[in-house]
């Protein structure tokens, strides 16, 4: 079925609310200045009616010669002057003599008004004495109880008089052409606009590509603006999405590959003691040593898997509540001080008291205890460890650093990527997941703080980063 689009819907229901709108103002000027000028033909009329009367009451001569000779003095090209009584009789007219065979007046409607509110007119009327169209006016003269009527015959210039100007209706039209035309201009843009977005949304709904010449140049109104900023969005999107498939391939493959190495360890452990009944106690309970070994290990990544997911895929499920930082690195110390001995390492806790923060405390706690892990595997044996903090209006700056061996500049951007390693074999044998450090980085992000990581100028590493009060 034929659908019209919304652009030509629009100009054409904007074009009819134009035209009416012209149309009205058309009708009601012409209408207007029409009754203007009967209002100014019997204004003057209405104005000689009243010397007429000024002229009788100050001469005093009412005589019929007397009303002759003032029409012929005041002459207006074929004016009609009529004098009538309340009962309707004509008493004077300059144009018709007979009396006695004229109609009554009574009825006329200039004539009624007249007796009634003092004026009346009527135009375009067929006179019946005379049969003639005329324009009369009359006024009533209180002193004489009589109507003076002064008539102007209804010819071809009195028509031409009453005429209505043009002018307002050829400027009504032409301004109605300029309207249309910029809505045109308008709507045409609106259209097209409106064509690329279909042409869009068609494309993308099936797949297809973009990148093509009829999906650019949009007009430069706030619409168009609009259309780009969708389809730029869409393909900003489209392309995160990309990069987010291949991170969720290399993330799978990563995850498959570092479940590997445990499952295949315990795997080979087992089949060693299943295999061999006969094998010694002592060996046996290695075997079972390392087996459990892998799976605390496989645990440890997969709990690691798991607050990561929880970051990425549902952040505002995770609870909030007022988290004493002193206290809790008084527990971590507490729960590495064996790690920290066998590597001879310490713990300086430089933190001024009062370090409360806003937060999630498990993730809060795999912040610094993931930071502490990941010095006392990599410092090196004979280091301290350092953590300070300093107050801004709304949150804490803390530094976390060490005096070790650092890290290569070039592996320092990459550190916070999951499964990323510097040494890969060492960082397995020292039982790392690869992920403790993406924890680190998502939970302070979470927080609504930052995180950046550099070496020290004396030597190790150090983390910088905030978290909101």
């Amino acid at each position: 079925m034929f659908r019209t689009s919304v652009g030509t819907r629009l100009y054409v229901s904007v074009l009819a609310v134009f035209i009416a709108f012209a149309a009205a103002f058309i009708i009601f000027q012409h209408a207007r200045e029409r009754e203007y000028k009967i209002n100014s033909l019997n204004a003057r009329l209405q104005d000689y009616n009243s010397r007429m009367i000024e002229t009788l009451e100050y001469i005093g001569d009412h005589s019929e010669a007397t009303l002759d000779r003032y029409v012929r003095n005041h002459h207006m090209h074929g004016l009609r002057v009529t004098l009538i009584r309340r009962d309707g009789r004509v008493v004077y007219d300059n144009m018709y003599k007979n009396y006695a065979g004229m109609d009554s007046h009574r009825h006329r409607e200039e004539v009624r008004e007249a007796f009634t509110d003092g004026s009346g007119y009527d135009f375009n009327r067929l006179s019946s004495t005379l049969k003639r169209t005329y324009f009369y006016s009359a006024t009533y003269v209180p002193e004489l109880d009589l109507v003076i009527r002064s008539a102007l015959p209804y010819d071809n210039d009195l028509a031409e008089i009453l005429k209505a100007d043009q002018h307002y209706l050829w400027f009504t039209l032409v301004a109605v052409l300029i309207l249309v035309f910029i809505l045109y201009r308008f709507v045409s843009r609106l259209g097209d606009n409106i064509a690329k977005l279909r042409l869009f949304a068609s494309r993308a709904d099936h797949n297809e590509s973009l990148d093509t010449e009829d999906l650019v140049g949009f007009s430069g109104d706030e619409l168009g603006e609009i259309a780009e900023r969708i389809i730029k969005m869409y393909k900003r999107l489209k392309r995160t999405k990309e990069e987010q498939n291949v991170l969720k391939r290399q993330l799978t493959q990563n995850i498959a590959h570092e479940l590997k190495t445990p499952v295949a360890s315990i795997q080979g452990y087992l089949e060693t003691v299943l295999e061999n009944p006969n094998i010694n106690e002592a060996t046996k309970q290695q075997f079972l040593e390392r087996c459990y070994a892998q799976s605390q290990r496989l645990a440890s990544l997969l709990h690691d898997i798991s607050t990561l997911n929880r970051l990425d895929d549902a952040p505002e499920m995770v609870d909030f509540e007022t988290v004493d930082i002193n206290v809790m690195i008084t527990n971590i110390i507490k729960d590495t001080t064996l790690q920290l001995a066998e590597r001879k390492m310490a713990f300086d806790n430089c933190l001024p008291q009062g370090v409360v923060v806003r937060g999630n405390q498990s993730l809060l706690y795999s912040v610094f205890r993931n930071l502490t892990d990941n010095a006392i595997a990599y410092a090196g044996e004979g280091t301290t460890i350092t953590l300070s903090a300093s107050a801004d209006d709304d949150s804490w700056n803390f530094t976390f650093s060490d005096n070790g061996v650092g890290v290569p500049y070039e592996h320092l951007p990459r550190l916070f990527e999951r499964f990323y390693r510097v040494d890969k074999g060492r960082s397995r044998k020292m039982g790392g997941t690869g992920l403790g450090l993406a924890i680190v980085k998502n939970s302070v992000l979470l927080h609504g703080g930052t995180i950046t990581v550099n070496n020290n100028i004396t030597g190790g590493l150090r983390f910088d980063f905030t978290l909101r009060k």
